[in-house]
């Protein structure tokens, strides 16, 4: 297995494929491109034989365990998992405060979760006491001075989604990752908060990925009627992602043996308890891909370009996923900044980078938390 990485400067950074390595995790890392062969057993492929140079320079720094990010127009928000806060980034990569999401309770990988953006509303998804919520706020004034305005109920707390409990929130499994589809639907990654059997059972909510309308209903053509539940058979999947042809991607913690990115169909089985990583059962989905936990921990995901990009923690690496080729993958800025956590794809083109080396499993630098902006060339 090969791990060569040169800077170049301050900021340039060559980076090649690597192949497959063990190791435990609960919020792990890896790299591998493995694909299935007929006989189910897992093969590495890479989709490139050259290294590949990343311009990569500093947005902001100085945030405080920041978890996710999203765009409004050209505004970039931030949230940060501990404080509750959320930041909006000035032009001159200053961070200030829109406001903070009182219900967010941190505690362990818990606390304020994932953000999103439509229209003037801020969607949030947080850990509550003994609950995953979501909800959503409106976002009150203009670019600098951006606040918000009474949360609104959508999943969770005494007015969230009426027939179904919230998911079960827990020091670790939480999932919390958020985003809008191009079918305009609000799209919620849950992890199985530590009871793995709870992501075969439909009815829970915890271990699967829902959708909902923006205003939190279910929408009519989800595959079980009635049901926010999209797919299921999740352990901890923290990244979400459509390319052109409206394909799903998420990627996905594993245990102690591989961390996934799966292909999301409506209705399907990931397979997790029963499976972890390519099973070769057809009761389950495979991934498309799988990594050994030493290298990945894959939680944010971004479309850009011609490739999807995964944020991996304690892989502490950025991975590269041509879109026309899913079993393969390229390594970038391996152990150059730490653990990432998001990954988004920007306005302007270039791909902005969140590290979480303050998130009580890194080791901060002096400048930590940071925004990194990487230039991509076509």
């Amino acid at each position: 297995m090969l791990h060569p990485v040169v800077a170049i400067g301050s900021v340039m950074v060559l980076a090649v494929l690597s192949g497959c390595a063990g190791g435990p995790a609960s919020e792990p890392g890896g790299s591998a491109a493995p694909g299935r062969t007929e006989s189910g057993q897992t093969t590495a492929s890479a989709s490139a034989d050259e290294p590949s140079a990343l311009d990569v320079s500093t947005i902001a720094s100085g945030l405080d365990a920041p978890w996710s990010i999203a765009f409004l127009g050209d505004t970039a928000l931030v949230s940060e998992r501990d404080s509750g806060r959320i930041v909006e980034l000035g032009a001159d990569g200053a961070a200030r405060d829109v406001g903070t999401v009182a219900g967010a309770t941190p505690r362990g990988e818990g606390g304020l979760l994932g953000i999103a953006v439509r229209e003037d509303y801020l969607y949030v998804y947080f850990t509550a006491e003994d609950e995953n919520r979501i909800e959503r706020y409106p976002l009150t004034g203009d670019p600098g001075a951006l606040g918000l305005g009474e949360p609104e109920p959508l999943l969770g707390g005494a007015d969230g989604l009426d027939g179904f409990d919230a998911p079960d929130a827990a020091s670790y499994h939480n999932g919390g990752r958020i985003a809008f589809g191009p079918d305009g639907m609000l799209y919620a990654t849950v992890g199985d908060a530590g009871d793995p059997s709870s992501a075969q059972d439909r009815r829970d909510l915890n271990g699967t990925i829902l959708r909902l309308t923006p205003g939190g209903g279910v929408p009519e053509d989800n595959p079980f009627d009635g049901s926010p539940v999209y797919s299921y058979g999740h352990r901890n999947p923290q990244g979400l992602a459509w390319d052109a042809n409206r394909t799903l991607y998420a990627s996905e913690f594993g245990q102690n043996t591989w961390d996934e990115l799966n292909v999301i169909e409506p209705g399907a089985n990931y397979g997790w308890p029963e499976v972890e990583g390519v099973g070769g059962d057809d009761r389950f989905t495979d991934p498309v891909q799988q990594w050994s936990p030493a290298d990945a921990s894959p939680s944010g995901v971004a479309v850009a370009g011609s490739g999807l990009w995964i944020a991996n923690l304690r892989g502490e690496r950025l991975r590269e996923v041509p879109l026309d080729d899913l079993a393969g993958s390229t390594e970038h800025l391996v152990g150059e900044h730490g653990r990432l956590r998001d990954v988004a794809a920007a306005p302007d083109g270039s791909l902005w980078m969140l590290t979480n080396n303050t998130d009580g499993r890194g080791t901060p630098g002096p400048d930590d938390d940071r925004i990194l902006r990487v230039e991509l060339t076509p």
